[in-house]
């Protein structure tokens, strides 16, 4: 601890693979700042119709996982000394994937002679978007393929005020981007919302299920997967007209982040914020972000997202996170550098917070 208090300039090295998305970024922390050196990211995309499975996300991390490393030290323009610590996703994730980068990161750790860092992934996404935004005391709404949680800072914890009861937000329009057959390149959830920007005409009935803090999609997933069948046979919806899967798109995205407005909107109010700061893959949607500013702004409030470089899933915000707990004195010894698929947000004790 004493040496980190004697140079105040210190750089790590993040590693992040708990789904698709292979990422290695590097932070420098210098008087208070934060500058992100280089942030590269490499994306398992499966055909149409079809989700990715955990061993072959697992392969293509361990494929681009050298590579990408190297070509983050290039575009940061350090050298391996300069590092201080290497960070990696301990969870919550997919096994096999977190898993390969976890041993990957530990090779890097042991071979360079440098201090591990375990992140929980929901961390990193927190104070990235807490860093690049500037939000001081927001309430946090974390939508990613995998998560759904609504959660607040206080007393060096981040509380979880509501969550998905079943499946993550991102994983219902995952799913019924495979129902439709809708490319993953760049991102199914991506597609669903261009094609929903197309629609917008109809306003087809999903169950709307909200309980008390907590959301469940996997109801209105179903009924959604029901109109698409409906709609391939050449059923018309409810008032004798046809409908499109742009008007499925449009219908989906409305129902599902009312009920994300709705519990975020109660969270605010319970905790007298103010504030609202998006984060996860799904935080990148412009709909999204724009219902929730709506909501915001008759409350006199704002709210803060990032762009796609830090809202999907990234290399810099594990780095930043794991160097935040390392200058405090945290390191994860090698025998205990594990991964798990579940992590809760809250189990980490937030130490650089007041």
């Amino acid at each position: 601890m004493t040496d980190l208090l004697k140079n105040p300039r210190r750089i790590a090295l993040g590693c992040e693979g708990s789904a698709n998305k292979l990422g290695i970024g590097i932070i420098l922390h210098e008087n208070d700042t934060s500058t992100v050196l280089s942030n590269i990211r490499h994306t398992f995309v499966s055909p149409p119709g079809t989700g990715f499975l955990p061993k072959d996300t697992a392969a293509h991390h361990r494929s681009f996982f050298v590579r990408l490393a190297l070509q983050a030290l290039r575009v940061a323009n350090i050298t391996i000394p300069d590092i201080d610590c290497i960070c990696y996703t301990r969870g919550p994730g997919m096994g096999a994937p977190l898993t390969s980068v976890a041993i990957a990161a530990r090779t890097l750790s042991l071979l360079w002679n440098k201090p591990l860092v375990g992140v929980n992934h929901c961390i990193g996404h927190i104070e990235m978007g807490r860093a690049i935004t500037g939000a001081s005391h927001p309430v946090v709404l974390y939508v990613s393929g995998g998560n759904t949680q609504v959660i607040a800072y206080a007393e060096q914890r981040y509380r979880i005020f509501g969550e998905a009861l079943d499946i993550a937000v991102g994983n219902c329009l995952d799913r019924f981007a495979r129902t439709l057959e809708i490319s993953n390149d760049p991102a199914p959830g991506y597609n669903i919302e261009q094609l929903a920007k197309q629609g917008g005409r109809i306003l087809l009935d999903l169950p709307y299920a909200v309980k008390g803090m907590d959301c469940s999609f996997s109801g209105i997933l179903t009924r959604a997967d029901e109109l698409a069948a409906h709609m391939k046979s050449g059923g018309k919806g409810p008032d004798g007209e046809a409908f499109t899967p742009a008007d499925l798109c449009f219908s989906l995205q409305e129902t599902i982040f009312a009920m994300l407005v709705e519990i975020t909107e109660r969270a605010m109010a319970h905790v007298g914020s103010s504030q609202v700061l998006i984060v996860g893959g799904v935080g990148c949607n412009e709909r999204l972000q724009e219902m929730m500013g709506a909501m915001a702004a008759e409350r006199g409030g704002s709210v803060y997202a990032t762009d796609e470089r830090f809202c999907i899933d990234n290399g810099i915000m594990i780095a930043h996170a794991g160097l935040l707990a390392y200058e405090t004195g945290f390191q994860t010894p090698i025998e205990e550098s594990t991964c798990t698929q579940r992590f809760r947000t809250d189990e980490v004790l937030v130490k650089w917070r007041k």
